[in-house]
Parts: C-alpha cells; sequence; structure tokens
C-alpha cells in the first residue's frame, strides 16, 4: 500500500502550480484608457474618466501609474519587464531551493551508507 501515490501526494511532489485569475478587463482597454489619459491637457479626474469608460476608478488609477513606470516617468515602482524577471527569478529561486535540499538529503544518506561506523 505504501507504494501507491495519489495525484494529492504528485501534486506535492511537482510543487504548487498556481494559474492566475482571468483578467476583468481587455488588456487594449487598459492601455488605450492609461494612455487616453496621459495624452489629455488638462489632466482629467480618474473617477469621472473611470465612470465613462466603466471601470473601477482604482483600476484605472493603476493603469495609469504602471504606464507611467513603464514609460520611466515614475521611479517609485518597478516596470512591467523588471516585474516578469522578477517574478521568474523568484520561482529560480524557489527550484533552486528544492534541488538543494534534495541534493543536501541524498548526500547525507549516501555519506550514512559508506561509512559504517557512524552512528544512525
Amino acid at each position: 500500500m505504501r507504494d501507491v501515490v495519489t495525484g494529492g501526494q504528485m501534486g506535492l511532489m511537482r510543487g504548487v502550480q498556481t494559474t492566475s485569475a482571468p483578467r476583468k478587463y481587455p488588456l487594449e482597454l487598459r492601455e488605450r484608457a492609461a494612455r487616453m489619459y496621459r495624452t489629455t491637457e488638462p489632466k482629467p479626474v480618474i473617477r469621472r474618466m473611470a465612470e465613462e469608460l466603466g471601470v473601477h476608478h482604482e483600476a484605472l488609477r493603476n493603469w495609469i501609474r504602471q504606464a507611467e513606470a513603464d514609460a520611466g516617468d515614475r521611479g517609485d515602482l518597478l516596470t512591467t519587464a523588471e516585474r516578469e524577471e522578477l517574478t521568474a527569478l523568484r520561482k529560480e529561486n524557489v527550484q533552486l531551493k528544492r534541488a538543494n535540499e534534495v541534493l543536501r538529503t541524498a548526500s547525507a544518506f549516501f555519506a550514512a551508507q559508506l561509512d559504517p561506523t557512524r552512528p544512525r
């Protein structure tokens, strides 16, 4: 019975696999709204513009902030490319930590097998 591996255990062996939530607003709408705000003079009120576009005002505010960061107008936020790179590096870091743990465990196991005088 110990040889049977369940689907849940297989998930644990592969690591956590997550999928992102579906986007509420299309990417085209996000880009168009941010571009519209940034090119309009004088700057419109975000809350009113969001109502006209049929989006939540905080969502629009976040899109504008991210567009400004991507354009280099804001130094306090990461650009989209930097965010993607950071996410990839974090994933790689988790995989490397997992691999190191496996190697550490295997090393201890084989060291115990090679040295019979070592207490178990």
